[in-house]
């Protein structure tokens, strides 16, 4: 079974179980959803769907299946083993404030293990968790009753900790305890286990997860479990790479026609043996292909920057095994081969993929000659005193791998203790990688469950600000990304040039007016074909449903100032926000592409 048949045998396994399908959401999260505040791309299937878990009433109705474009960064430095990866795709039924518990188990087991329906994985092969308990939440007790009524033997079901067990996405928002379904993926089989034996079959990748329930029923606030949620939800995930693994008896992600066709072209270019090396490339090369499908472009910070990344690690990597005289863009077909017939937009932005790609590997051999030079600086200032937060500074700035600053440290012949060295560099790197999570904790705090009265002002103002800016600058003008607190809002937006003073001034004037008018603010769900026809802005090559919410500002939707798809949550009328909008900063971000941070002043 091939990985496009996986895909869709479990789409349709649910929709025959009443199940509408919807299309995967945009990588890049957007303002589609009221998450103006979000991680910078969707890391999970349930994040375009957390206004649903917390009550909103989706267009599509209560059961929903679908299959999830993901990318996350936080475990790059692990891909390359078995199965970790940047881009994957995760497959989730879900079930708001409908069916629970009961049928999510026994649908789980049935699609696993079922031949007729199913994947006909051998059920004696299978391990299973639950929540074990805790302040939170009780004992699931009921989901290993039902686990064991549909076969899972009693030794074979582990209550595990909510550091295992409990699913949530940053300090805010639904979360619940989960059921996680494992399965034995050696040669022989590992048979009845102890719970440590289990942990530590997991952290061999001897048995590998391959889905998830979540029981979305509460709600946090602040880090903390302040109530249950309006309804009983069921989340559900099941990353298909390593689905795909499991039934095509592979022992990693990387030998399935998921990714075959990529290593083997790049085995054409070389013969090195390095298959950490061609891993890495593989996967990388695929994520930046799709975030660039989804309107990401390479730059200093944000989104941009985690694509610049990617493609940078990739080039290394690429270099590394002897493929100097190749380019990345190279590898873009059997990626397209994959996919084909499944995201159509990949095959028709071919050529700006291609583009961006190979203009990045241009300004990254730039940024290694400026890498050079920093560390020939530190070499000659400190000598035998370099730091491994030197070493970091090369990467993080330059764009310059460890091991490329530990050869040329070499070729002076300044001694040094690597061993030392690299601990220093993985004690520096841990701690940026501390301050990013946090720093992408609060961005899931601040959009996807902060609804405060302040977040929802700056939220309305970011409309008002949209359509003021294309007034004064020009149709031209989209929405990039935005970030909203309770303190400040910040938008980027397309536009080649820095913004004169009295552009800026023009901006301020028509939002005040509009803050000033008093205008209402109101929101209508239409079918999408009618939604384009009203000329409501929508941007990031977001796939929406058949039915969006759109709202806008003005007594109707014909002649109103301003009308974005959004989901929400807005103030009632513009004189809600109270204040005077003041600009406070514009600069460039990226080629192209601008940022505009802006405050409500108390009047």
């Amino acid at each position: 079974m091939n990985s496009n048949e996986i895909r869709e045998r479990f789409l349709r396994f649910f929709e025959k179980r009443g199940h509408t399908v919807i299309p995967s959401a945009s990588l890049v999260t957007n303002d589609e959803k009221g998450v103006t505040n979000s991680t910078l791309f969707n890391t999970a299937g349930m994040q375009p769907l957390i206004p649903y878990l917390l009550g909103e009433k989706h267009p599509k109705g209560t059961r929903l299946v679908d299959s999830q474009k993901c990318v996350r960064t936080v475990d790059i430095d692990s891909v390359g083993d078995r199965t970790h990866l940047t881009f994957f795709e995760m497959l989730g039924n879900w079930s708001f404030g409908d069916y629970f518990k009961e049928d999510a188990i026994k649908w789980s087991y049935e699609l696993l293990t079922s031949k007729s329906e199913g994947f006909g994985l051998d059920p004696k092969r299978l391990y299973v968790t639950v929540f074990e308990g805790d302040e939170n939440a009780p004992h699931d007790g009921e989901s290993a009753r039902i686990w064991q009524s549909v076969g899972i033997p009693e030794s074979r079901i582990y209550y595990m900790s909510a550091d295992s067990n409990w699913w949530q996405a940053g300090d805010y928002g639904p979360c619940g305890p989960d059921t996680e379904m494992f399965y034995d993926v050696t040669e022989k089989g590992l048979g009845d286990l102890t719970k440590e034996e289990f942990i530590k079959a997991d952290d061999e990748q001897k048995v590998v997860e391959i889905w998830n329930d979540v029981f979305m029923e509460y709600e946090k606030k602040d880090g903390k479990v302040i109530g249950k949620l309006p309804n009983k939800n069921v989340d559900t995930g099941s990353g298909l790479e390593r689905l795909t693994a499991v039934l095509q008896k592979k022992d990693n992600v990387f030998d399935t026609d998921m990714f075959v066709p990529i290593i083997g072209k790049i085995n054409e270019f070389t013969d090195s043996d390095d298959l950490t090396a061609k891993r890495i490339i593989a996967d990388h090369i695929k994520a930046s292909v799709f975030l660039i499908s989804d309107g990401v472009e390479p730059s200093k910070t944000g989104r941009g920057y985690i694509l610049r990344r990617l493609i940078r690690r990739a080039r290394y990597y690429f270099d590394s095994i002897n493929c100097k005289e190749r380019t990345l863009v190279d590898l873009i077909e059997p990626i397209l081969s994959i996919y084909d017939g499944i995201y159509y937009d990949l095959s028709k932005k071919v050529k700006e993929i291609e583009k961006i790609i190979k203009l990045e590997e241009t300004t990254f051999i730039t940024s290694l000659i400026l890498g050079k030079k920093y560390l020939e600086k530190i070499m000659k200032e400190k000598s035998d005193n370099i730091s491994g937060k030197d070493i970091f500074i090369a990467e993080s700035t330059y764009g310059y791998p460890f091991e490329l600053s530990i050869e040329i440290i070499k070729e002076n012949n300044i001694k040094i203790n690597i061993k030392d060295l690299k601990n220093e560099y993985i004690e520096e790197k841990k701690k940026h990688q501390e301050l990013s999570r946090k720093g992408a904790e609060q961005k899931f705090k601040g959009g996807l469950a902060d609804t405060s009265n302040e977040v929802v002002k700056y939220h309305t103002a970011t409309h008002l600000l949209h359509q003021a800016l294309r007034d004064v600058l020009g149709g031209h003008v989209s929405q990039k990304g935005s970030n909203i607190t309770a303190e400040r809002l910040r938008f980027d937006f397309t536009h080649g040039e820095k913004m004169t003073d009295e552009q800026k001034q023009k901006v301020e004037e028509i939002v005040n007016q509009k803050i000033q008018a008093g205008l209402p603010v109101q929101r209508i769900i239409l079918p999408i074909k009618e939604a384009e026809k009203t000329g409501a802005l929508h941007f990031f090559g977001e796939k929406y449903g058949d039915q969006v919410s759109v709202y806008f500002v003005g007594n109707n939707l014909e002649d109103a100032f301003s009308k974005e798809f959004c989901g929400g949550p807005h103030v009632q009328n513009t004189s809600e926000l109270g204040g005077v909008f003041k600009i406070k900063k514009e600069e460039s971000i990226a080629q192209g592409v601008r940022r505009i941070k802006a405050v409500l002043i108390d009047s």
